[in-house]
């Protein structure tokens, strides 16, 4: 019944009868959302239209009618007919030129006073088509409100005619105006924020808001590229509808979501509190920003294409289209076009740690996975077995590791579904908003910030994997009810142990969650002088690896929660309890935590090898494959990596290879491994004793490979190269220098800089050297060569590679077969931290 008398007091041409249908329509709680907006766009376009026509009849002193050549146009917002409570009105006078100048501004000034007088706010302009394409040519900001151009009132074809001739400038200017665009997007972001996790979000100005959801539109007019739809549509109306509660609640024409302001918002929306409404906002939000992200990317590779086609053309002799080069990445996984896409040979369905491995190979190579890769792993990938494989886990730290190009890697995977099904506890995280102002993010996205930090850290311990799996897991507590500690710790061994770590790494992964906080809060709020502090920390701790892990767990944290919660002062108090808690639990270090392997028994397989390499005088390898014949556990601290339950499904194939004792063997078995593209996930080198009746000594190599993609090299083809790499006819060096020039430079990871120390009390026997570097083909070669040019002889080594981190022990002796000396040993660190970093 309401309709027809607002439609009725539209017509009077005065501002009081739209006045009173407009404050009519925003007072009905039963309209609200797209129609409410649609409906006040329409009342406002039958008030404009009777002004226009009271207006020209005024001007031209005639009978009211349609005047030829005028028209009066809304652009921008109200142009696509979403008027907000507070929204501006944005008009075109537009005119063909033919009428007097003094008749257009008399029109002009009787539709602009009556819509200054009701107190709305006017953007307006008087043009004709030719100065509106002109002024959109100069700047960007009119040709996208143009694109939006409707016509209210007057000459229909006028308003059709530039309409027209708008969208075709953009179409043809696209090349030039879309990278102007997405600068502007990009220069509004860094002002504006991310609307996903600000505490007092800008709805409209910042990243993932309405301007980006507007600039998609202004893409999709392009024809050059177009959004994700799925999800865009109903993101947008949601920030729409909340600007619309916000402009109701506070009776102004604010696009900040202010926090005294918020509880009032989700009432108006019908919401259970304001946190709702926040988790609401930030979903939209992400859903925005992400199909921003993929359009982007998408209008990037088509302007690439387009530069390149007639070059391409001329060098192919005709229009023969070319195809884009894929390079390997991982198994399944290749570069494309600058994105990650799979294989043609992948088969998501039977391979379900595929979206693990894409996602690791994507951030370590620093480029975003395609959409219609991360589609495709979404809907045919089955889910996978609890514990997860070996492989998976790897793969998860590989992920983690990978600094700041994780974050868009995990925001695509978030997008599709793939993290919650992954880790279904990140349900309860995922947007939640945190109301303290010293947080600068979600909760969810704390976490991965969390692990971005630690994984500039992770030189700084001998367990990275469990440094960046405690970051993502720290605060997951925060979901439930109760001290997010408490929670946490529950939770943290219950992902942890579907993740596959052993009982030992779940205790550890555990502590670290229930205590992330302790070692901030007693350094700034308890006295250290006061030995019982010191002692409560150290019996909450445990153990000295585990008060490693946990000092740079508590910088990360810190770090990726704002500015205010970290300062060289902190810093400084928390390395001053790290070290006086470090010196209670040196007691209950055992003085030679490495062994050198020096005449271990060996089994019988090996011995059987080791015989064999004697009588031979050349290397002998094994390769053996089958689950459950893993290597036997390292001796000591660094060759451990997990227990007997985790060595129940090894990650790769075990090798064996044993060497009559001379000089280089190191570098050149890790030299071959790289050249046929294995990745050495742990590896042993220590003496075999041998029955005493066999003269001379014999070397025993036992390493857990993996293949980067395609399969296993054979046995043979191994020990042949390596036949010719010990007797120097085979140049390793060269051979994958060569094959790295080869390939097209990645911008990849940002890693830390490798960390080469000398072990304090390491052993009695030796000196050991550790390495803690980012994995990559070719780096035990080179450690060993430098090892090597070092003239030590390395009398045993303990390598183990935890997602994209080595963390490698080497015994070496002097050539008498002593330690080196302090000053001696720490040359040798020192030498080859060098040629590391070279």
């Amino acid at each position: 019944m309401e309709a027809p008398k607002e439609s009725a007091q539209a017509e009077d041409p005065g501002p009081s009868g739209y006045a009173a249908a407009r404050l009519r329509l925003l007072q009905d709680e039963a309209r609200s959302g797209p129609p409410r907006r649609s409906a006040l766009a329409e009342l406002t376009d039958g008030w404009l239209n009777g002004l226009f026509a009271a207006g020209a009849a005024g001007a031209a002193d005639t009978a009211p009618g349609t005047p030829p050549g005028i028209a009066l146009v809304a652009v921008g917002g109200y142009g696509r007919g979403e008027l907000s409570p507070r929204s501006d009105l944005d008009l075109l006078l537009l005119h063909d030129g033919a009428a007097d100048p003094g008749a257009i501004a008399a029109l002009a000034d009787r539709i602009w006073y009556p819509v200054w007088d009701l107190g709305l706010a006017l953007d307006h302009s008087v043009r004709t088509p030719a100065e509106a394409r002109k002024t959109a040519a100069d700047d960007l900001k009119v040709h996208l409100g143009l694109l939006d151009a409707r016509h209210i009132a007057g000459d229909p074809g006028l308003t059709g005619g530039l309409r027209g001739a708008v969208l075709a400038d953009w179409r043809n200017q696209a090349p030039e105006r879309l990278p102007e665009l997405r600068e502007l997007c990009a220069e509004r972001a860094a002002r504006h924020g991310e609307l996903s996790h600000l505490l007092e979000p800008d709805l409209k100005e910042a990243r993932g808001g309405l301007r980006d959801a507007t600039a998609l539109r202004a893409v999709a007019a392009s024809w050059l590229a177009d959004a994700p739809r799925e999800g865009l549509a109903e993101a947008r109306r949601t920030l729409l509808d909340v600007r619309d509660a916000l402009h109701l609640t506070t009776g102004r024409a604010t696009d900040r979501l202010a926090l005294q302001e918020q509880d009032q918002v989700a009432a108006e929306l019908g919401l259970l509190d304001a946190d709702t409404l926040l988790r609401q906002v930030y979903e939209a939000a992400r859903t925005v920003a992400y199909a921003a992200d993929v359009t982007w990317r998408e209008v990037g590779r088509v302007l690439r294409s387009r530069k390149a086609r007639p070059r391409l053309r001329g060098l192919l002799g005709g229009g023969k289209a070319a195809v884009a080069e894929r390079s390997p990445l991982a198994e399944g996984v290749v570069e494309q076009d600058g994105e990650v896409v799979l294989a043609r040979a992948a088969r998501p369905e039977r391979d379900p740690v595929l979206p693990l491995r894409a996602a690791a190979a994507a951030a370590q190579a620093g480029l975003p996975l395609s959409l219609h890769a991360v589609r495709r792993i979404a809907a045919a990938t089955r889910p996978l077995p609890t514990p997860w494989p070996a492989e998976a886990r790897e793969q998860l730290v590989t992920l983690l590791g990978a600094g700041r190009p994780t974050v868009q890697v995990w925001e695509a995977l978030e997008a599709e579904g793939l993290i919650t099904r992954l880790l279904p506890d990140w349900e309860r995280v995922w947007c939640r908003p945190q109301r303290n102002a010293v947080h600068t993010w979600t909760v969810d996205r704390h976490l991965v910030e969390t692990a971005v930090r630690a994984a500039d850290l992770t030189r700084r311990v001998g367990r990275p994997d469990l440094l960046l799996v405690a970051a993502l897991l720290h605060d997951i507590g925060k979901g439930w009810p109760g001290d997010h500690s408490v929670a946490g710790e529950i939770i943290a061994r219950d992902v942890a142990t579907r993740i596959g770590f052993d009982r030992a790494d779940v205790a550890v992964l555990a502590c670290l969650v229930r205590h992330h906080l302790l070692l901030i809060e007693t350094a700034t709020r308890r006295d250290l002088d006061d030995p019982a502090t010191v002692r409560s920390v150290a019996e909450a701790v445990g153990s000295p690896g585990t008060l490693e892990l946990l000092h740079a767990l508590t910088e990360a944290d810190a770090l990726a929660t704002g500015p205010a919660a970290w300062s060289s002062w902190r810093g400084s108090l928390v390395a001053d309890l790290v070290k006086r808690v470090a010196s209670v639990l040196a007691g209950d270090e055992a003085d030679d935590p490495y062994a050198t392997g020096d005449g271990a028994p060996a089994s019988a397989e090996e011995e059987r090898l080791a015989v064999e390499a004697v009588r031979t005088g050349a290397p002998v390898v094994a390769l053996r494959a089958e689950a459950g014949g893993g290597a036997p556990e390292g001796e000591g601290g660094a060759a451990s990596v997990g227990s007997a339950e985790a060595q129940a499904e090894p990650l790769g194939v075990e090798l064996l290879v044993a060497v009559p004792e001379q000089g280089g063997v190191l570098p050149a078995v890790a030299g071959v491994l790289a050249m046929h593209r294995l990745t050495v996930r742990t590896a042993e080198l220590r003496a075999v004793a041998l029955p005493a009746e066999m003269p001379g000594s014999v070397l025993m190599l036992q390493w857990r490979v993996a293949a980067e993609y395609g399969s296993m090299p054979q046995a043979a083809r191994l020990r042949a190269d390596l036949v010719r790499a010990l007797d120097g006819s085979l140049d390793i060096a060269a051979r994958l220098a060569e094959r790295d020039a080869s390939y097209p430079r990645r911008r990849g990871t940002v890693a830390p800089p490798p960390r080469v120390t000398v072990a304090s009390a390491g052993s009695r026997r030796a000196t050991v050297i550790e390495v803690r570097a980012q994995d990559a083909p070719g780096l035990l070669h080179r450690i060993g060569r430098a090892l090597e040019a070092a003239e030590v002889r390395v009398r045993s080594a303990h390598v183990s590679t935890l997602g994209a981190n080595a963390v490698d022990a080497f015994y070496v002796t002097g050539v008498d077969g002593a330690p080196l000396a302090g000053e001696r040993a720490v040359e040798v660190a020192r030498g080859v931290e060098e040629v590391l970093r070279g």
